[in-house]
C-alpha cells in the first residue's frame, strides 16, 4: 500500500528525546550493554518521565483530532534492540500517545532510515546523528538541549518558534554579519529588500508547517498551531525576512525582530513548545526557559568553516 505524506507532517524523535533516559544513557556508557539490557527490563513497567520533546510531540498529535483526520504522524527511533525499547513501547501506551510506527534499529544508524519513514523533522540528543541528517539533506534535523525544569504548557496550542538566518533562511546573511560587521550586513539587506532568501535547513519544515494550518475548520488567524520567528535582525533588515516568506506562501503568526537583544524572555512569553536556532549562546538561555534545538551548520558550509577556524584560534590562545 503507497501511503500519501505530502499533507502529512512526519516528526522522527528518538527515545531519549521524547523521553527523559539519561539515567539509562549514563548506564550504557559507563557500564556497557549488557548492564544496559538488565536494567531496562528489570525496570519494563516503570513509566518514563517526559523529556525534551515530550509536550511538543503530545500537542502535536493532538492536532490530528481537531483537524478530524491525520495530519500529524510521529515515528519513535531508537538505536535500541526491540527487546530494551519494550520500556519506551510501555511508556508510550500509558502516556497515550497515538504513536504506531516505532523503528529499533539494535544499534545501527538512525540516518538511512529517514528518507525510508518520509521524516520531516528529526528531533535527538545525538548531535553525530543529527549532524549526518542535515548533511545529508533530506530533512530537518536539531540537537535537543536539557528540558526547561518543570516545564509544562498551560496552552492548548501548539507554538513552535525558529530563529532565521541559517535556519528557515541560507546562512549567507549571517556569514555577511559575522565577517564584515553589522553596517555592510544591513546596507547589503536593505538592497536586496526584494530578492528572496535562499532556503535554510527548516524552509521546507515551515512551508509544510503553514500548509498544515489549512486543514483546520477556522480562520488561519485562530489555528492551534501557532509559528512565529525571533530574530536578532532589526530594520532595516526586517522587511526582507516578511516578504520572503510572502514568496514561499507562508504565513507565521507572529514576528520578533530583536536587533541583539536576549530571545529567552520573548519565547517564555510566547510560550513556544520549542525553538530551533544555530546558536549555543542563544540556546544555553532559551533552554532554561522552553525546549531548545540546535540546528547545526553544514559541514564544510562557510559558517561550519568560520565556526572550527574562530574555535581554532580560541584555542591557541
Amino acid at each position: 500500500m503507497a501511503f500519501d505524506f505530502s499533507e502529512i507532517l512526519v516528526i522522527g524523535v528518538s527515545t531519549r528525546a521524547l523521553f527523559n533516559l539519561e539515567v539509562e544513557n549514563d548506564i550504557f556508557q559507563t557500564q556497557g550493554i549488557a548492564s544496559f539490557r538488565a536494567y531496562q527490563l528489570e525496570k519494563e513497567e516503570e513509566l518514563l518521565e517526559p523529556g525534551t520533546a515530550f509536550y511538543l510531540i503530545k500537542s502535536l498529535l493532538e492536532l490530528n483530532e481537531i483537524a478530524n483526520k491525520k495530519i500529524v504522524e510521529v515515528v519513535v527511533m531508537s538505536r535500541n534492540s526491540p527487546e530494551t525499547g519494550f520500556r519506551v513501547l510501555n511508556s508510550i501506551d500509558k502516556h497515550k500517545l497515538e504513536i504506531t510506527r516505532v523503528a529499533f534499529t539494535g544499534g545501527e544508524p538512525l540516518s538511512p532510515y529517514i528518507e525510508a519513514y518520509n521524516i520531516d523533522l528529526f528531533l535527538s540528543k545525538d548531535s553525530e546523528e543529527v549532524q549526518r541528517i542535515i548533511d545529508s539533506k533530506k530533512s530537518a534535523a536539531a540537537y535537543l538541549y536539557a528540558p526547561p525544569t518543570d516545564f509544562n504548557p498551560k496552552d492548548t496550542r501548539v507554538k513552535i518558534a525558529f530563529d532565521a538566518d541559517a535556519v528557515l533562511f541560507s546562512e549567507e546573511s549571517e556569514y555577511r554579519f559575522k565577517t564584515e560587521g553589522l553596517d555592510s550586513f544591513q546596507q547589503f539587506e536593505k538592497e536586496n529588500e526584494n530578492e528572496p532568501m535562499n532556503e535554510g535547513p527548516f524552509a521546507k519544515l515551515l512551508i509544510k508547517l503553514s500548509k498544515i494550518q489549512e486543514h483546520f475548520p477556522m480562520e488561519i488567524e485562530y489555528s492551534p498551531l501557532r509559528l512565529a520567528i525571533v530574530t536578532a535582525r532589526n530594520a532595516p533588515s526586517h522587511k526582507r525576512v516578511i516578504k520572503t516568506l510572502r514568496k514561499w506562501g507562508v504565513y507565521v503568526d507572529e514576528v520578533y525582530f530583536l536587533g541583539g537583544l536576549a530571545k529567552d524572555k520573548i519565547l517564555e512569553a510566547f510560550g513556544a513548545h520549542i525553538f530551533f536556532d544555530d546558536q549555543d549562546t542563544h540556546l544555553q538561555s532559551t533552554s532554561l526557559v522552553v525546549p531548545s534545538g540546535k540546528v547545526p551548520y553544514e559541514t564544510d558550509s562557510l559558517l561550519d568553516k568560520l565556526q572550527k577556524n574562530n574555535e581554532q584560534t580560541r584555542t591557541n590562545l
